[in-house]
């Protein structure tokens, strides 16, 4: 079930989005005016807002830049203006659709579909490429390394260590294994490489270095990340 946010002042039309978003399963906010709307939007996090356009108080355009601020949230935006001027507009003020009235109810409640399937596929694809222990995150889209509320600075091959044993959390990894999986098959130098960066990698992510709780040693066959 998805949690939806209707912002229209047209009491009708408003009522019977959210009866029939209801009917097909779905929670329903609603709000008259785009300060109430912008309101409910931060207290709720709903899943998708549908937006009119021609708001009392604050416009829909605002409301949408407003939201954008802070939310990626899916905005179908709703109007009785449809030049293409109009849908140019809207689109890059942050809407993700935008339907013309009057339009049909069945044509609307299929674009909420296919936004909330959008979002999903992309919450699903954003998680996938995210690697977590405790508070130590990797991002593997934006390369970005974070323990607790601080970024890492890594370098290109310390980020690959890290993930490839991240990956593989409980499980030894020998140095030979890394040393293929991370520098490549044809690299020429020796496993003392794979020391030589763990090293590095324990002085930016273990609070004692010197006696190591997420990446531990296994003697005589390499290394494993425990997570903690």
């Amino acid at each position: 079930m998805s949690k939806i946010l209707i912002i229209e002042d047209e009491a009708t039309l408003r009522e019977t989005l959210a009866l029939n978003l209801r009917n097909e399963g779905h929670e329903t906010l609603s709000a008259e005016t785009g300060p109430a709307g912008l309101h409910l939007a931060r207290a709720e996090a709903p899943d998708l807002v549908i937006l009119d356009l021609m708001l009392p108080e604050l416009d829909g355009l605002s409301v949408c830049r407003m939201l954008r601020r802070d939310s990626d949230v899916p905005i179908i935006m709703l109007t009785a203006r449809g030049t293409e001027m109009d849908r140019i507009t809207g689109l890059e003020t942050g809407a993700d659709d935008y339907v013309v009235k009057p339009f049909s109810l069945g044509e609307l409640l299929a674009r909420v579909r296919a936004n909330l399937r959008r979002a999903q596929s992309e919450t699903t694809r954003a998680r996938a490429a995210r690697l977590q222990a405790a508070d130590l995150s990797l991002d593997l889209l934006t390369r970005k390394a974070v323990l607790g509320e601080q970024e890492l600075k890594l370098t290109h091959l310390e980020f690959e260590l890290l993930a490839e044993l991240m990956r593989n959390q409980g499980a030894v990894l020998s140095r030979d294994l890394l040393l293929n999986r991370v520098w490549g098959y044809d690299y020429v130098g020796g496993s003392h490489t794979v020391d030589v960066h763990i090293r590095w990698l324990r002085e930016k992510i273990e609070s004692d270095p010197s006696a190591p709780k997420r990446i531990t040693t296994v003697r005589g066959v390499g290394y494993r990340f425990e997570g903690e």
